[in-house]
C-alpha cells in the first residue's frame, strides 16, 4: 500500500512522543513492502533538533506553508491507498479537507493524543486539528488509546469506525546495551516536562530522592522550568535523541514511567516509553491506570506505585528481583508489542475498512 500521512513530526524527536512511534511504524511498513509519504511542517523548533532527514523506503516532505505544498499533497493523495491526518498536525484542518476530498484513498484519522483531544473539546476548546464536523467524514479513526475512549470518539465526534493502534517499540533501536557512567542511576526518568505529570513525578521521583540522599536519581528530557524542585542527588541531561535512549535505560537499576493526567484518567493508553524501556531490559516502575495489566502483569513484569512509600519499596528491591521483572517485561514486549506487531494489526484494520470501499466502487461501476 501507499500510505500518505499529514502529521506532527517524524524528523525530530525533540519534545514529542510522535516521532519515535512513527519511525518504528515506517520501518516496519517498509519491511512489509508498504510505502509511507509523510508531510511535516518545517517548524524552527523541530528543525533545530532534527535527527532524521530521510525515510528509507519512504518519502519525507518538509514544507514551510500549506499553500506551497497543497498541490503535491493532492497529487500524493490521488495515488494513495490510505490518506491519514494525525492529531497535532499543524495544518490538520487543511489536510483534513484534502483527505476527505479523496476519491480513491481510504480516509483515516489517527489520534495519538485521544484523552487530551477529548478533554480539550469537553472544555469547549478548539484543538486546531479537528473541525466543527468532528470525525464524521473519515472512513476509519485510529486511536492511541483504547477502552472507553473509543466509544467517546463515536458518540462525541461522530467516528463511524474506530480501532486502537497502541504504542510499540522497534527492538532494533531499543535493546540492552552497555551501561554508560553519565547515565548511571538508582532511578531514572525520561520524558518531556508536562505540568499535568508534575504531581505524580514529585510523588514517585522527587520525594524518594529527598528520602534517599545516598542514591542517584536522573532525569532526561526537555522544557523543564527553572522552578523544578531539584535536589542535590537529582541529575539532569537535556533532550536525548532516540539512539541514546538504550544507554540511558540500560544504565539504571530502575526507570520510572509517569502518565499524563488526562491519559491516566481515561486509561488504556500505554506510553511508548514503557515498551522502549522494557525492550532495553530495565525494570519499570509506573503509576497506575486502568488497562495497564493488559500490557504488563503488575508484580511480575512491571512495578506499580501510587505513593512515595511504594516507590521507595520498589527502589529498595534487590538486583535479582529487579532482574527477573526486567527479563519478564522484555519477553512480553518482544512477543506482543513491537512495531512489526502493530503494523500487522494496522494492515488487518485497514484491510477490513478498505473492503467496503472496494465493494462500493464495484457497485458504482
Amino acid at each position: 500500500m501507499k500510505i500518505v500521512v499529514f502529521g506532527l513530526t517524524i524528523s525530530s524527536s525533540w519534545g514529542n512522543g510522535h516521532a519515535t512511534l512513527w519511525r518504528g511504524l515506517q520501518r516496519a511498513l517498509a519491511r512489509r513492502g508498504h510505502r509511507l509519504v509523510f508531510f511535516e511542517q518545517d517548524t524552527p523548533y523541530y528543525a533545530d533538533a532534527r535527527d532524521l532527514t530521510a525515510l528509507e523506503g519512504g518519502d519525507l516532505v518538509l514544507y514551510q506553508d500549506w499553500e506551497d505544498v497543497r498541490r503535491r499533497a493532492e497529487a500524493e493523495i490521488a495515488s494513495a491507498d490510505v490518506a491519514m491526518v494525525t492529531s497535532y498536525c499543524p495544518d490538520g484542518l487543511a489536510a483534513t479537507e484534502a483527505v476527505l476530498g479523496a476519491s480513491r484513498a481510504l480516509r483515516v484519522f489517527y489520534d495519538l493524543d485521544t484523552p487530551v483531544t477529548l478533554s480539550r473539546l469537553g472544555r469547549g476548546e478548539a484543538t486546531g486539528y479537528i473541525g466543527e464536523a468532528g470525525l464524521r467524514g473519515f472512513d476509519l479513526v485510529l486511536s492511541y488509546t483504547g477502552g472507553r475512549a473509543l466509544d467517546e470518539l463515536v458518540t462525541r465526534l461522530g467516528a463511524r469506525r474506530v480501532a486502537p493502534l497502541y504504542g510499540h517499540v522497534d527492538p532494533e533501536v531499543h535493546r540492552p546495551v552497555e551501561a554508560a557512567d553519565r547515565f548511571r542511576a538508582d532511578l531514572s526518568y525520561l520524558g518531556t516536562y508536562a505540568a499535568d505529570r508534575q504531581a505524580a513525578l514529585e510523588t514517585l521521583f522527587v520525594v524518594p530522592a529527598r528520602r534517599a540522599p545516598d542514591r542517584r536519581f536522573l532525569i532526561g528530557g526537555a522544557q523543564y522550568p527553572p522552578g523544578f524542585p531539584w535536589t542535590t542527588n537529582i541529575f539532569f541531561v537535556r533532550h536525548l535523541p532516540p539512539h541514546e535512549h538504550p544507554a540511558f535505560y540500560s544504565s539504571a537499576r530502575l526507570t520510572l514511567n509517569v502518565t499524563r493526567e488526562a491519559m491516566a484518567a481515561m486509561g488504556w493508553c500505554p506510553s511508548g516509553r514503557l515498551f522502549e524501556a522494557a525492550a532495553c531490559g530495565v525494570p519499570i516502575l509506573s503509576d497506575a491506570w486502568e488497562g495497564l495489566d493488559a500490557f504488563f502483569e503488575p508484580g511480575r513484569e512491571i512495578l506499580v506505585a501510587g505513593t512515595s512509600d511504594e516507590a521507595m519499596a520498589a527502589i529498595g528491591l534487590d538486583a535479582a528481583s529487579l532482574g527477573r521483572i526486567a527479563a519478564n517485561a522484555r519477553e512480553r514486549v518482544l512477543a506482543e508489542h513491537t512495531s512489526d506487531h502493530r503494523v500487522r494489526h494496522l494492515e488487518a484494520v485497514l484491510g477490513d475498512a478498505l473492503r467496503p470501499v472496494a465493494t462500493a466502487e464495484l457497485a458504482g461501476a
